[in-house]
């Protein structure tokens, strides 16, 4: 028996098509645009440098060198590879997204920060780019909008140079999803006593949020078996296949407070408290690295991580 999400999601993929689901990927993170860097906690300092740096680190499992030409699918506000730029990762960044409204918020993050990147509107089934184009094809949190992943692993292939690396992380797993849950549950049932204590009112649009986790949802197409990432990947031609866990601590502590956040007035969370949740969560994602994923199953853990390569020319 399947969770209340994964029921939507069978819902949502039975009702729409493709093309629709498509429409309501762009249309629901062009409003999202503006605020997701706050919602979020995305740094583009050091530490989001160390977090993107530690995260290909982990999904590759060796140091990497620099790639020469990137291209990010789904590339948001540029976490990713803007933190993978300043870091001396990659050469030149190339950030594609399905959603204008999170370009242009990526295209004014790099100007901020002062770091070149190309950008350009684009669906990960029908990328607009020429043969063996980018040494590095990568993306964070994004798979598990797309309709057809088979067809957009055949791009990410096409488009990918001999020997280049395809490289996925943030994507949730079907069974940490689950096991996600139960601190969210958690949350909601302690968050009066919780406002109480803060000093902190209800959340004046708490209807309006509940919808928008409602649409969040409709977004949300897939949560993987690790052997499900495995399988479509070698499909698409790639080899030396990867899939490995991260955060497990990190995410219930962070999926806790966050539904604590949201149940209150945005404006009377203590500055306190949002400290403490931050450095709380970079602590356990600490111990989640150096302790549990390299010795626990990549199944138990709210995301999954893959690398891939595609094989050099004959």
């Amino acid at each position: 028996m399947g969770t209340a999400r994964e029921y939507m999601v069978r819902v949502m993929s039975s009702v729409l098509s493709a093309a629709q689901i498509r429409d309501a990927n762009t249309r629901y993170h062009d409003v999202a645009a503006e605020h997701y860097d706050s919602k979020w906690g995305i740094d583009f300092g050091e530490i989001g440098q160390s977090q993107v740096s530690a995260k290909v680190r982990r999904a590759l499992g060796h140091e990497p060198g620099q790639f020469g030409r990137s291209l990010e699918i789904g590339s948001g506000t540029g976490y990713f590879s803007l933190n993978l730029l300043r870091a001396g990762l990659i050469g030149s960044a190339t950030c594609s997204d399905i959603s204008p409204g999170m370009l242009e918020t990526l295209r004014a993050n790099a100007a901020r920060i002062g770091v070149e990147v190309r950008t350009e509107p684009a669906d990960a089934e029908r990328l607009p780019f020429a043969d063996d184009s980018f040494d590095l094809v990568l993306g964070h949190a994004v798979l598990h909008h797309i309709p057809d992943l088979p067809r957009a692993f055949a791009e990410f292939e096409r488009v990918l140079a001999p020997g280049g690396t395809v490289l996925f992380a943030g994507e949730p797993s079907l069974y940490g999803d689950r096991l996600a849950r139960v601190p969210k549950r958690i949350a909601t049932t302690l968050a009066p006593l919780w406002r109480r204590a803060l000093g902190a009112g209800r959340a004046p649009a708490l209807d309006r949020g509940e919808s928008a986790a409602a649409r969040e949802s409709g977004v949300d197409l897939h949560a993987f078996a690790p052997g499900e990432l495995s399988r479509i990947a070698r499909a698409a031609g790639l080899q030396d296949v990867r899939v490995t866990g991260e955060e497990l601590l990190a995410n219930w502590f962070g999926w806790a407070n966050r539904t604590l956040e949201a149940s209150a007035d945005p404006e009377q969370v203590p500055w306190a408290w949002r400290l403490y949740a931050y450095h709380g969560y970079l602590a356990l994602q600490k111990l989640d690295r150096r302790l549990l994923e390299p010795r626990m199953p990549a199944a138990i853990f709210y995301n999954l991580m893959l690398a891939a390569r595609k094989p050099q020319a004959p």
